[in-house]
């Protein structure tokens, strides 16, 4: 146990405390001092009055001659001390403090009086005063520490006596009530944690009093005694007490923290932490340092002053911040470890929190993002150091693998360690050959010879009976193989998953020729078996078989790893033998399941859990893929084989029994595979036939694969099986087996998968019923699932669950989906005023999708819900344009309904748009190639068109907005589509968007006027982009001077065009939209509007206040672009005229608001972009991290205050309970600066009367 608490800090502490003003008495009166001090005394605790007594207690009488003899027995017990310390090998001020105890104990028990006589009585006082004589006469010749004694003490006399919750309210009462002695309060505080187990809560209880008290009120004393407390108790490790970094970090770390009521507090914790400074232990300042109080943003200058002074002390002790390691121990007042060592020690407890939890510790991560130096310096070559990989992948490779799938190890680095251990196994191997020959050739040959002897009782039906036996004598051999009984840690065991890499299953390769051993041995015995009987007369030899290996749960690991090698990688090229082996291998491996635990199936990317955790027989369904011709053959041969063993090997069992042992993959499998490789399956498709089924045709060589299934296929017992709802391919599972397959290498040509995919959907699951997987004749009913299972598919391509293949949506399912929303569109027939008639099948899907995609607020469900939007467009422009439009009737005229685009465009698609006011080009140019197709169903189809564009202009303005950015590659695909379809001018709607562009670029080339033609925000949008897109080198300025006076809405709406790329140029500069150019434009048209004195304000209040006539440009934004809106504001600073202050009411109210959003933006940890993300600008607008951001808007926000008019005070009042919350000091400055108005006010009214 430790002594004392950090050396010279615990120093300082105890200094402090020293010069803290004196306390009060706890006690009211005399009486109750009294009464707490005979209770101190009845248990036992006044050790240190005993020990002040010592020099009173026993006086020699003068001149009586013991003197000299005095100094020959403190010599003489000093030098016997010293000589049996020596011969035991132990400190000689241990010795002395052990046996001065066992004497306090021996005289203590010598008494027997009752509880209402002294504590001691004379003989035993004599006694004690000689012994404390003489203990001090040890201490004066330096073989005797206090410390030591006193730990002693504590564990013979205080916790052994009594509860650790009486024990600390006397101590307690002591430190509150008594000068004390600190060695030995802390040795009492060590004796403690260490002695009972409730101590710690207790102590964490004791500790809080503590603080509150102090920060109540900012009482030095109780603060310095919690920190000794705290410290001192952390010293003894982490098994009896929190360490001081969670203790600090629980204390400090959060706004709830003491420190966190008013300022007065925290400055009161910093000054205390900074007294400490020039005398603090480096591992405390680290933690400081690492793990600083909870500050908030306006009073962070308290934090960085007092970690520029503790860093400036760790420079002093030539400590590096950036070596501390990542689980340091506090526990030792030694010298700090050296970084290696401390990497060393951070590795072992992150792969024990792995094994604990499954996840990356979060220390971990944060170092490899915010500590990268130590995190590649030290932590990785302390983890990757080479050794022997294990034969099962233990927890250090386990972890290992999720760093490197999460991108924290690079690939170079990673390739370097796994050689470097090939390299260490290979040269261990090459020393220990000739021994390892000798101990494992006996067992292995061993197992050989009783599974040759297997071989000969199973060919033999007269001797089934001493199979059991002779499996037993098997397992006995294969637990020498392996090593250790198959019983051992079986709980465990069985209960723990299984973890297989499905596209890299690596095995030992003695585990390997075990597991092969044992296989070859099943698949010859198969074999041999049916050359004599079939299976149901086979007996249960092989079963017993299975079940015995199954019981060496240690074999598991790298059986399911050999069969994902054998099946998943090397299926094809197995030959007849083997397939028929293995396939009755699996039917017995579902029979003993329960047997089995769960596989982890590793795909190599980031997936939820429970699509990972497979049971036995999902397994089977992992590993039998169909999407090559090799792969297809493979799989229908192997499913055949082993569903016929299945129906041959238990021909005697129920339908249900059956169901129970067979897993429903391998029938899947058939469903799929034979009526695509057989013309004649399609025709007979679920008829129960007469054919009966031979085992012995099967284990023929000369009967082709497709001949066999046939077989199967039409035999009653598997169409029985068929119609077993848990057997039953639903049209979804058809559609991702048939997305799996790659075209160009599958085993029927493009006509013949056109035909199959024909018979498939209209056939086969468009007509059938729901209740078997089907559709009930139902075409929008399948157009839902073709939509959900091609979306499905895409994201598991997108995240890679196939591997290194290249894998695309087919083209001939989304041909068949085309063809049937084209028919849909053809005959659907809409109710008027059936609203549920109205709404658009396709969007329905779409905003199913996203229900159960919510919008959140972690980054990866964002991430997952942008994905899906991207897919969901990607198929959106797969589709026919004209599925994007409906047509309903409205009397006798046609009209065209837009209004679920619109809403989907409005609600989800424009949120995916890098730009933030426009669309993709693929999804604009599908829109209105769409509108042009839909016209024709219209009785006059310019009508109908310009209705939908006209409707745009309010309902979908990112529509026209899209038309304007993309307009140069538009308008030769819309004039040639309208020649097309209707030989006429183009509508009155489109030939004004075209007039727009050609104002728009007359404009900027000449000296032409520029027109508005429609809603000024068309004209403002056509002509902001052919600003960026023709490059006019200076000569906007001129251009925004040329436009008339009349064209203010027009200037208003550039300057939010231009806000919206200055915030896309800073959220995604690599969309093309540059920051410098986007900045300068967002100047020159704020000088213009500010020259002519308008109004620009009102487009970045939020809700109710914004005009209705800049409604239309911000529903055009995205969320994120509006939410970003303040960080444009403060981007355009410099260009603020004084004028504008005193000349704009709502300036101040519109500062502040978009201030206050701000920082609710960085409170809430997203969407303020990071340094490497922003552009670079003049002055205030080249901003760098988000603190800098917020600074130089509240440095320009505080300037601006007092400019502002008194009236502006007026309408900022609902805003400053919201301010007080995030900034109290610029609520107070703003409070401050409205008063004078008010009192102005007031007098002016006093005049008037």
């Amino acid at each position: 146990m430790m002594a004392g608490a950090g050396g010279p800090g615990g120093s300082r502490l105890r200094e402090l405390l020293g010069r803290a003003r004196k306390r009060k008495s706890a006690f009211g009166s005399g009486a109750e001092l009294q009464e707490a001090a005979l209770r101190l005394l009845d248990h036992h605790l006044n050790l240190s009055d005993l020990l002040l007594e010592v020099e009173d207690s026993v006086k020699p009488a003068e001149g009586s001659g013991i003197e000299h003899q005095k100094v020959l027995s403190e010599s003489f017990i000093a030098s016997v001390l010293q000589e049996q310390a020596s011969r035991l090998g132990i400190p000689t001020a241990i010795l002395a403090a052990k046996n001065a105890v066992t004497n306090i104990e021996q005289i203590c028990q010598a008494s027997t009086s009752s509880s209402q006589a002294p504590l001691l009585n004379l003989e035993q006082r004599k006694r004690l005063s000689c012994l404390l004589l003489t203990i001090k006469d040890l201490l004066a010749n330096n073989v005797f520490c206090r410390s030591l004694f006193c730990q002693e003490i504590w564990k013979m006399k205080l916790f052994v006596a009594f509860s650790a919750k009486e024990s600390i309210c006397q101590l307690q009462q002591v430190l509150e009530t008594h000068e004390v002695n600190w060695q030995h309060v802390l040795s009492c505080v060590s004796t403690l944690v260490v002695c009972q187990a409730e101590a710690e809560q207790l102590f964490k209880d004791l500790l809080r009093c503590l603080l509150i008290k102090a920060f109540e009120n900012y009482d030095m004393e109780n603060m310095i005694t919690a920190f000794l407390i705290a410290r001192q108790a952390a010293l003894e490790g982490p098994a009896v007490f929190m360490p001081y970094s969670e203790w600090f970090k629980a204390s400090f770390g959060n706004a709830g923290g003491h420190h966190g009521s008013s300022k007065k507090a925290l400055v009161f914790l910093f000054e205390f932490l900074s007294e400490l400074v020039p005398f603090e232990a480096a591992p405390y300042l680290k933690v400081h340092i690492m793990y600083p109080p909870f500050v908030p943003t306006k009073h962070r200058s308290v934090l960085l002053e007092y970690i520029t002074l503790a860093k400036t002390r760790l420079a002093d002790l030539k400590v590096a911040i950036e070596d501390m390691g990542l689980y340091e121990d506090l526990s030792s007042t030694n010298e700090s470890v050296q970084p290696q060592g401390q990497a060393l020690r951070d590795v072992e407890k992150a792969i024990q929190i792995f094994e604990n939890t499954r996840k990356i510790p979060t220390s971990v991560i944060e170092a490899s993002i915010f500590r990268r130096p130590y995190y590649t310096s030290w932590f990785l070559p302390a983890l990757l150091r080479p050794r022997v990989l294990p034969k099962t992948p233990d927890v250090h490779m386990a972890f290992i693998d999720s760093l490197k799938r999460a991108d924290k190890i690079p690939s170079n680095l990673y390739s370097t360690y796994i050689q470097a251990c090939h390299a260490m196994k290979e040269k261990l191997l090459q020393d220990e050959s000739k021994i390892e020959t000798t101990r494992s050739e006996e067992p292995v040959e061993q197992l050989k010879a009783e599974l040759a002897e297997l071989r000969v009782l199973i060919v033999d039906e007269t001797k089934y009976e001493d199979v059991p036996a002779q499996i037993a004598v098997i397992s006995d051999r294969l637990s020498r193989v392996l090593g250790h009984s198959s019983d051992e840690n079986e709980p465990a065991t069985l209960n723990s998953q299984i973890r297989v890499s499905i596209f890299a299953p690596d095995l030992e390769a003695c585990h390997q020729s075990v597991v092969d051993l044992l296989l070859t041995s099943f698949c010859q015995n198969l074999i041999a078996a049916s050359y004599f009987n079939p299976p149901d007369r086979q007996g249960s030899c092989l079963s017993l078989f299975v079940k015995m290996m199954c019981g060496h749960r240690n074999l598991l690991p790298a059986l399911l790893g050999r069969l994902c090698q054998l099946i998943y990688h090397q299926g094809p090229s197995l030959n007849d033998a083997h397939i028929l082996g293995l396939a009755a291998f699996a039917i017995h491996l579902s029979e003993y399941r329960s047997l089995i635990p769960e596989v982890e199936a590793d795909l190599g990317i980031s997936q939820p859990v429970l699509e990972k955790i497979l049971s036995i027989t999902e397994y089977w369904n992992l590993l039998l893929v169909c999407r090559t011709e090799e792969s297809f053959a493979f799989c229908m041969r192997f499913c055949t084989a082993a569903v016929s063993y299945l129906l041959c090997k238990f021909s005697s069992l129920s339908c249900d029994d059956l169901c129970a042992l067979l897993p429903p993959s391998l029938v899947k499998k058939l469903q799929y595979t034979v009526p695509r490789l057989n013309l004649e399956a399609r025709g007979i498709m679920r008829e129960e036939g007469e054919t009966e089924l031979v085992w012995s045709s099967l284990s023929c060589p000369s009967v082709h694969y497709k001949r066999a299934s046939l077989y199967l296929w039409k035999q009653a017992r598997f169409q029985e099986l068929l119609k077993e709802k848990a057997f039953q391919l639903s049209f979804r599972e058809w559609l991702l087996l048939e997305l799996g397959v790659h075209p160009e290498r599958d085993i029927l040509s493009a006509s013949e998968r056109q035909d199959f995919h024909y018979w498939a959907i209209y056939q086969w699951y468009l007509p059938a019923p729901s209740a078997s997987g089907g559709c009930d004749g139902d075409l929008e009913k399948a157009c839902d699932v073709i939509i959900n299972a091609i979306l499905d598919f895409s994201q598991r391509v997108d995240l890679g669950s196939y591997g290194q293949l290249k894998v695309s949506v087919s083209p001939d399912i989304l041909c068949k989906l085309q063809e049937m929303v084209f028919e849909l569109g053809c005959r659907r027939k809409l109710l008027s005023g059936c609203l549920d008639a109205r709404r658009h099948f396709l969007f329905r899907a779409f905003q199913e999708r996203l229900k159960d995609r919510e919008h959140g607020s972690a980054l990866g469900e964002q991430l997952r819900r942008q994905q899906e939007l991207l897919l969901q467009r990607r198929l959106l422009v797969g589709l026919p344009a004209s599925a994007l439009i409906l047509t309903r009737r409205k009397g006798k005229k046609t009209m065209l309904d837009c209004e679920d685009f619109f809403h989907f465009v409005n609600l989800e698609l424009k949120n995916v748009c890098s730009r933030g006011y426009a669309l993709s080009y693929d999804i604009t140019a599908h829109f209105f190639r769409g509108l042009l197709n839909a016209g024709l169903d219209c009785e006059e189809s310019a009508e109908g068109v310009n209705d939908v564009l006209t409707t745009c202009q309010t309902k979908c303005p990112v529509v026209l907005f899209s038309a304007a950015l993309w307009w140069p590659r538009l308008e030769p695909v819309l004039c040639s589509q309208w020649r097309r379809l209707f030989g006429a001018p183009l509508a009155e709607e489109l030939e004004r968007l075209r007039e727009c562009w050609c104002s728009a670029t007359s404009f900027l080339s000449s000296e032409a006027v520029f027109p508005v033609s429609g809603p000024p925000w068309i004209s403002a949008a056509f002509l902001h982009f052919t600003v960026q897109q023709r490059s006019a080198h200076g000569r906007e300025r001129d251009a925004l001077k040329r436009l008339g006076t009349d064209k203010e809405q027009l200037l208003v709406s550039l300057l939010f065009f231009s806000l919206m790329d200055l915030i896309s140029a800073k959220i995604a500069p690599k969309e093309g939209v540059d920051f410098q150019k986007s900045l300068e434009w967002s100047l020159e048209i704020l000088r213009c509007l500010e020259e002519r004195g308008v109004s620009w304000l009102p487009l970045f209040p939020s809700g109710e206040k914004v005009p209705r006539k800049y409604c239309v440009l911000r529903s055009a934004a995205s969320d994120r672009h509006i939410r970003l809106l303040p960080i444009a504001f403060y981007s355009l600073t410099p260009c603020f005229h004084q004028e504008l202050f005193s000349r704009e009411q709502t300036f101040l109210y519109v500062a502040l608001d978009l201030y206050i959003q701000l920082l609710q933006l960085f409170v809430e940890g997203e969407d303020l972009p990071q340094s490497d993300q922003v552009g670079q600008g003049p002055g205030s607008a080249e901003h760098g991290d988000s603190l800098e951001v917020i600074t130089k808007a509240r440095q320009f926000l505080l300037s601006a205050i007092s400019r502002c008019s008194p009236k502006s005070f007026e309408n900022i009042r609902p805003l400053l309970d919201t301010c007080e919350k995030f900034d109290p000091e610029m609520k107070a400055t703003l409070v401050h600066f409205s008063r004078p108005a008010t009192a102005m006010e007031l007098d002016g009214e006093l005049v008037l009367f």
